[in-house]
């Protein structure tokens, strides 16, 4: 492969504050109601659709779309009849398309300009570029580097299923710890797009030797596809981008105009900050996840409107369950969301217990599929998403004797609601405590927290971080400049409404009607369509709307800076050239994935947290900011076969608010040295006797371990 050389010069740019950055997953539900089940079953609040005034009898979905002349016809027909638009021509359904694919395009060039802004990443070096991946993010990279540059593809496999470096001296498999299904996808797609680029002699990557100016030694820096960085960030960029165009189909599907789908795409574009972080992250979990559940709440919603459920659609559910939850370990909590809101339009008579039952036996048989993917996780088989689905089968299952309960509408409500909510509880304690599972007991322990005034070493290390933290009191505020909040509220009083209108009616054991044809296709407010056209109230709004969230887009495109981290690289240096190849690190969680990363040196601890193992090792390594002794913190170092300590005096120091630093967090773990001088330090002034300082710069002191 040629690789071109050239003297490029960058400038370096003040990083200015960033706007807040936070990931959302935005869930929405159906209406439609289809055929009931036979058998003895309480009138719901509305019956299955019927059809249009002046037929008779039920109005059915055929069973296939109809076949136009050629591969074309057939294909333009089956995407009408998926996305609703049946009575449209042709020419609409691929107009729709083209948008869609406007849409993605659109987004997955704004999130690469974003990202490109941040941090100047064509710019940076091998190793500028692995730093820029902090804390998890370089813990995920890592793998896919292992995998890329593998003598081959399956053994890279096998080494990430037989990993010695993640948590010396324990050998894992972190193919089944950490979902990295989508390292393995990308870094085949990598090897694969490399070879047959080089055999057929195409260039895949240019190289430049960047000056950096301030005395600092000239760098390579390579773009392309053929980088891997390049590569990986790109192939996330694009699905983000798709993302958008399934989020432009699913506004178009729910409000069955193209209209819609502009309204759900401007208000995620001037909301965008709030929406999405992956143009600052690109490598955490729910960047692979998030377009994936777009997919499932659009198939989840087709199968709630159609009168009959066909195989395909129940298929495709199962996929985007499966590669919705693979890549992300909290998916499950979003799709536990999911199911029960499910259960409660059940409940209530929105949707039949044939349709329902069909829905759980899919979302159980895609968790079988990912507990098996995942080597037996047991954080899927013991998880609150899993024991709902059991609670909500058996439920089910119970309906005839539910029924034969001589108990008001109201009363059967709550008792099915306090049968799902107890019973989920009980069973997902007793699978626990069955299996001797206790990878995820701190999210219980994390949401007493936040209501209670419970406090323990592993809560406190999320509760003081602003990403677990209640919201933002800006939050909201910032939502109501673009209008989403206030028009979000009106449409959810008018849901509420209609709902305790229909409730009222069974309560009441008054004669319950069809659905209004409004209803029936996601459209509200009739009363006020009829008098003005809902065309110019949407623009009116989305004219609103574009003044803050103009000005949203405005202040991203305003981040313009360049990553540079100089005292990381002088460390990642010193141990890549100063330390042998099994010489064993621990210290902070996100300096201990950039030493695995790019020097390659065993770690003892990582940021991946959910794991009672690691957790129990990271509060030993974080002894070193306790009050404790230095001869006990290093015993137990020594237990964890640590041959080098990275202290960093920030740590010991920074307070993100009251009760929040380290040394304070240990008061509360360990009362009875509080008020003791803080470890840290003493280690800082004079190491010695137990640690031996072997290297140190202006934000990192490495600290190797004196053996007895």
């Amino acid at each position: 492969m040629v690789l071109q050389a050239r003297n490029k010069h960058r400038e370096a740019a003040p990083k200015p504050p960033q706007p807040p950055r936070a990931s959302q997953s935005p869930l929405r539900g159906a209406s439609d109601v289809g055929a009931g089940e036979p058998g003895p079953e309480r009138a719901p609040l509305s019956p299955g659709r019927k059809g249009a005034a002046g037929r008779k009898g039920p109005r059915a979905e055929p069973g296939a779309p109809p076949a136009g002349g050629g591969l074309g016809g057939r294909l333009a027909a089956r995407l009408r009849w998926a996305l609703g638009l049946r009575r449209a021509g042709r020419g609409r359904t691929w107009t729709t398309l083209l948008l869609a694919v406007f849409a993605a395009v659109l987004h997955w060039s704004h999130i690469t300009h974003l990202f490109e802004n941040d941090r100047h990443f064509s710019h940076l070096s091998t190793l500028e570029r692995e730093m820029a991946f902090r804390t998890e993010m370089g813990l995920y990279y890592s793998y896919f580097k292992t995998i890329v540059e593998a003598p081959s593809f399956l053994n890279g496999v096998w080494m990430i299923m037989n990993d010695k470096l993640t948590e010396y001296p324990l050998v894992i498999n972190t193919l089944k710890r950490f979902n990295l299904y989508p390292e393995v996808i990308l870094a085949s797609w990598y090897r694969i797009y490399t070879k047959i680029m080089d055999l057929i002699g195409i260039q895949t990557k240019i190289c430049w030797t960047v000056t950096r100016g301030e005395g600092l030694s000239p760098i390579e820096s390579c773009e392309g596809l053929g980088d891997p960085a390049c590569f990986y960030v790109a192939v996330i960029f694009i699905l983000n981008g798709l993302m958008m165009a399934l989020f432009f189909i699913y506004g178009t599907y729910l409000s069955g105009s193209r209209l819609g789908g502009l309204v759900t795409v401007l208000c995620f574009f001037f909301n965008h900050g709030e929406c999405t972080r992956v143009m600052w992250t690109p490598p955490l979990r729910e960047s692979f996840s998030y377009p994936f559940l777009v997919l499932q709440m659009l198939l989840v919603t087709h199968i709630l409107r159609a009168t009959k459920l066909y195989r395909g659609s129940l298929i495709a559910l199962c996929i985007s369950n499966v590669f919705f939850m693979l890549p992300w370990q909290f998916a499950q909590f979003v799709l536990l969301t999911q199911i029960a809101s499910l259960f409660a339009v059940y409940v209530v008579g929105y949707i039949d217990i044939c349709k329902l039952r069909k829905i759980i036996y899919i979302h159980m048989i895609s968790l079988a599929l990912c507990f098996v993917l995942m080597f037996g996780n047991s954080m899927l088989l013991t998880s609150y998403y899993a024991s709902s689905l059991v609670i909500i089968w058996g439920i089910l299952a119970m309906k005839p004797h539910f029924l034969k309960i001589n108990v008001s509408e109201l009363s059967l409500w709550v008792i099915q609601g306090c049968f799902w909510l107890f019973g989920t509880v009980i069973l997902k304690y007793l699978t626990s405590k069955i299996f001797g599972i206790a990878d995820d007991a701190h999210i219980g322990n994390l949401l007493t927290s936040k209501f209670f005034s419970y406090k323990d070493f592993d809560t406190l290390l999320y509760t003081c971080a602003a990403e677990f933290d209640f919201m933002e009191k800006e939050t909201p505020l910032r939502y109501t400049k673009t209008l989403l909040l206030p028009v979000v509220l009106v449409v959810f009083v008018a849901i509420v409404r209609k709902i305790i209108s229909d409730m009222w009616g069974v309560l009441a054991k008054q004669q319950t009607h069809v659905r209004k044809h409004q209803f029936d296709h996601g459209e509200l407010f009739g009363w006020l369509f009829c008098k003005v056209h809902p065309g110019a109230i949407v623009f009116a709004i989305l004219a609103a709307m574009s003044i803050q969230g103009s000005a949203n887009l405005q202040t991203q495109w305003n981040i313009v800076g360049e990553f540079s981290n100089l005292p990381q690289e002088e460390l990642i240096e010193w141990i890549k050239y100063s330390t042998k190849p099994d010489a064993v690190f621990a210290g902070a969680m996100p300096t201990m994935a950039s030493v695995k990363l790019s020097a390659l040196r065993p770690i003892v601890n990582h940021p991946h947290y959910e794991d009672a193992g690691l957790r129990a090792r990271t509060k030993i390594v974080y002894s070193m900011y306790s009050r404790k002794a230095a001869e006990e913190v290093k015993r137990e170092l020594i237990k964890l076969k640590v041959n080098y300590y990275i202290l960093e005096e920030s740590w010991c120091v920074r307070r993100s608010k009251p009760g929040c630093s380290m040394p304070e967090i240990w008061d509360v773990e360990d009362p009875a040295n509080a008020g003791k001088t803080p470890l840290c330090n003493l280690l800082v002034k004079d190491s010695k006797p137990h640690f031996t300082t072997v290297f140190q710069n202006s934000v990192y002191k490495v600290l190797e371990v004196v053996k007895e």
